[in-house]
Formats: structure tokens, sequence, C-alpha cells
């Protein structure tokens, strides 16, 4: 990648090379005895550092503006550093402004423009890191999801239902389930074959979406049988809207695609969440929908 910054890296060594050919120009080289090693080491050191941070920078980061500041600021602080190294070695004249001069201005120069830079580098990172959240609530939520009707599935309801449980306790607002299930599915997968069960069962999720409210959850539960969580709602108006669902499935003309016309019926089972007993909702909803089924069954067979 630091190929793409081969003008930066160019523009930097070029600067470089003047500084060192303008102090020679000015200055006299020191005496051995003269040179303060320490000081050689420590400024030596910050310029070698702001240098290994720039090839850093420049080897790990696209062309773009927030890698402008970053690159700017470290190449103003190296060069001048460097050129402080330079003072160590060459000697210029006490009334040059060389002397000194070019760390004074670009130090703090180029630590302005570096911290610029590193303000816009972090709003890039908070970016990136609401971006990865979503990514990975999506694939959470995408391996929550039943893939023949793109509801959610059982695992999502359960964490769903918990959720509007909680909640519906805590602003003391009652809460419902619907569990409804296809009477005698199995015979149109016989009939007709699976991917006509499957295509009805997708037809089926959109005609329920347009018999519930706004803030109900659909759900597949298992098979042919579908959830419905009603949040702030008594198990009175629950019951009327089971029914509603149960004659809109069994007004639905499914077409199959050999011209078929096919109807059916469901059954569906009904509880209201209550703290007081054991039995959680869901248990109680499939008692009672395995109950409607009975009885369906015994009123054909009379």
């Amino acid at each position: 990648m630091i190929k793409l910054h081969k003008w930066k890296l160019l523009f930097i060594a070029i600067a470089t090379n003047f500084t060192i050919l303008l102090t020679l120009a000015l200055g006299d080289p020191k005496l051995w005895g003269d040179i303060d090693w320490f000081d050689i080491v420590g400024e030596g050191g910050v310029s070698l550092l702001a240098a290994m941070w720039l090839v850093f920078i420049l080897n790990s980061r696209p062309a773009g503006s927030v890698t402008n500041f970053l690159c700017l600021g470290l190449g103003f602080i190296f060069i001048g550093t460097f050129q402080d190294l330079l003072d160590e070695i060459i000697a210029l004249p006490d009334e040059s402004f060389f002397r000194g001069a070019l760390e004074s201005l670009l130090m703090p120069f180029g630590l302005i423009v570096l911290t610029f830079g590193l303000y816009h580098w972090h709003k890039e990172q908070l970016v990136f890191l609401e971006q990865r959240r979503r990514r990975e609530q999506e694939t959470r939520e995408y391996r929550w999801q039943d893939q023949l009707t793109d509801l959610g599935d059982a695992r999502f309801l359960k964490l769903q239902l918990s959720q509007q449980i909680r909640q519906c306790r805590a602003n003391h607002q009652p809460l419902a389930l619907i569990l409804l299930d296809l009477d005698r599915f199995n015979s149109t997968n016989r009939t007709f074959g699976h991917s006509e069960g499957d295509r009805l069962l997708r037809e089926l999720s959109e005609l329920l979406i347009l018999n519930l409210r706004r803030c109900d959850l659909l759900c597949r539960y298992a098979g042919d049988r579908f959830a419905i969580v009603l949040p702030n709602t008594p198990e009175l108006m629950a019951n009327e809207l089971a029914q509603q669902l149960i004659r809109a499935v069994a007004s639905f003309a499914y077409k199959t695609n050999n011209g078929d016309t096919v109807y059916h019926n469901a059954s569906v089972g009904v509880a209201a969440d209550n703290p007081d007993r054991e039995e959680s909702i869901t248990e109680i909803a499939t008692v009672r929908l395995m109950a409607a089924k009975d009885q369906k069954k015994l009123g054909s067979a009379a």
C-alpha cells in the first residue's frame, strides 16, 4: 500500500535533503569532542520514531484526507527533529535564523496538524465501529431468520418474547401470544408436492402480516405453525384477533402451479402473560392449540 504514497515520500525525501544541504551551507561540522552524544541519541531517537510512524501509516492506510493530515504532521515533526539533530553535528552561527528556527516552527505546527489528523481518524474509527456493529447485528438476525418465509424463527421468537414480556410487565401492560397451525397441511404436501407446500407457507405468511398490526410480531415457530406476539393486548382482544386470522386463512384461495385451488383451515391457541402461573405463555398457548385441533378431529369424526 505504500506505493500509493510515493509522492508523499518523495516530497519528504526532498525536504530532508534540502535541510541537510542548507545546514551544511550555513555551518561547519563540529569537532568530535564538541558533539553532545546524549542529545544525538535523544533527538535522533525522536526523529527515527517519527519516520517509523510515518512509514507505518503510509503502509497501512489508503490515500485520503485523513492520511494526508497524519502524513503532513509527522513529516513536519520528522524534518524539525532531524534539523535539530543536525545542529548537534554541524555548528551554525549564533546569529543564523536557521539555527533552531526550523524546529521551533515545524514541531508545533506538525503537532497541530497531526492532532487534527488524529481527531478525524478517531471519527473515522467511530464510523467503522458503527458499520461493524450493524453488520454483526444483521448477521445475527440473519442466523435467526427462517429462510423459507423470511420471518423470525423459533430462536428469534424466544428472544423477542422474553424482551416483550419484561417490557410489558415493567409498564404494567398486558401481552398475549397466538399460535396458529394449519389443518391438514401434510395432505397438501402429499398431493401437490413439497415445493407447493413451501410456496403456500410463504404466501400464508404474507396474508397473516396483512391482517396484523404494525406492533405485532409474526414468526414461523415450526413447520406450518406460526406464532404472533401481541404487545399491550389483553386476552379478550387476542381471541378476537385470532378468530379474524382463522377467517382470513379460511377465505384464502391458494392457487397451485397446475391451476388447482386449495383452501385451508387453521387452529389457534391463545394465551396471555401471567407472572403468577408456573407454565410459560408458550406452553399454555401450545396446550390450547392442541386442544383446539383435537376438538376439530372429534367433530369431524362425529
